[in-house]
């Protein structure tokens, strides 16, 4: 859940501003020697951008309040920027008034919910995030055709939550190896992995491996259900890894992919903190350090890492570069309804 570019943004509002910070030395510097490096790609992925523009353009179409199911995305930056324009957050659909406009956060939610919000009346936008929407559609294929699931994901999280929720029976979820071992599926024959899409890509795969040991007739998906934002943004922490002292993660506590970038940097040796905004930086974590690496999770906005970066510049920062990275140029299509003449 993307459209970054090493050299240049490929959308606006993926990385606005970023022009200041791609190299040299800016005025006003400290002398401290602290060399930044920031990661490529980072920050906001096709699927979070559509979501935030969903809710945007609705406000604009239909005028506030727009009532939103689960924040549209992870980041606390975000949320308060819509919250400001007039979306309403809301878990339960009884907060929602008859008539309203709703909006399906970016994780997708179960049939159940879709089903009561259709029932209710309600002029329904589906942000779900296409990547997540595919894993829904495969999982009701495959339902038809009488396979049970298992699904690689964590607990409690709202896709795991929409996507085990496409069925009633028959979906069974594994959060780690010791999973492994203890899933029972009612049969064997007939079973079909699918995971969530912002989970460790290496995580994953350890526990996919378990699964094909245990369950040898096990059907996978076509392409790896995590999403190439997700790995991409992985890959780009390992590179970065490899070349700090400390990784900053640009993230709210509640985005996995987030998490999984700290995870990341971490079990390749390298010190990592994971902050909201630049107000979380203590500066103890830079005392003997000479490159600090930068990035951000998928639902993280550019204006965030700008903010770091300057706050880093106060610190003795002087001199700011991206690395190379593979380039993103994914888009998604809005949903009919709020598309602009031109789309």
């Amino acid at each position: 859940m993307s459209a970054d570019h090493p050299n240049a943004p490929a959308q606006g509002r993926s990385h606005p501003g970023t022009a200041h910070a791609a190299g040299g030395q800016a005025h006003g510097e400290a002398s401290a020697g602290l060399d930044v490096l920031l990661a490529e790609p980072r920050g906001f992925c096709a699927g979070v951008d559509r979501a935030i523009e969903i809710v945007e353009r609705a406000l604009e179409k239909f005028g506030a309040p727009i009532y939103v199911r689960h924040e549209i995305v992870h980041n606390t930056y975000v949320v308060n920027d819509l919250k400001a324009k007039g979306a309403r957050f809301i878990e339960d659909l009884n907060d929602v008034p008859a008539g309203a406009t709703l909006v399906f956060s970016a994780h997708g939610v179960s049939q159940a919910v879709q089903r009561e919000a259709e029932a209710r009346g309600f002029r329904i936008f589906d942000a779900t995030c296409p990547l997540v929407t595919k894993v829904h559609v495969e999982v009701a294929k495959l339902a038809k055709e009488g396979f049970e699931f298992l699904m690689i994901g964590h607990k409690g999280h709202p896709e795991v939550e929409g996507t085990m929720g496409q069925l009633d029976i028959g979906i069974h979820l594994v959060e780690d190896l010791a999973d492994v071992a203890r899933v029972q599926p009612a049969q064997t024959q007939k079973l079909a992995m699918v995971t969530q899409t912002t989970l460790s890509v290496d995580d994953t795969a350890h526990i996919a491996q378990a699964l094909r040991a245990r369950f040898p007739s096990l059907r996978e998906p076509k392409q790896q259900d995590i999403c190439y934002a997700t790995q991409n943004r992985q890959d780009a922490v390992k590179l970065l890894s490899r070349q700090v002292d400390l990784v900053i993660v640009v993230g709210s506590p509640t985005s996995s992919n987030s998490n999984r970038l700290r995870e990341v940097a971490e079990k390749l040796g390298t010190e990592s903190h994971m902050i909201d905004d630049a107000s979380e930086l203590q500066p103890e974590w830079f005392a003997g350090k000479q490159r600090i690496g930068l990035t951000a999770g998928a639902s993280a906005p550019e204006v965030l890492v700008q903010q770091v970066v300057d706050r880093i510049r106060a610190l003795g920062a002087v001199s700011v570069q991206r690395l190379p990275g593979t380039p993103e140029t994914m888009k998604f299509p809005m949903p009919k309804g709020l598309r602009l003449a031109s789309e």
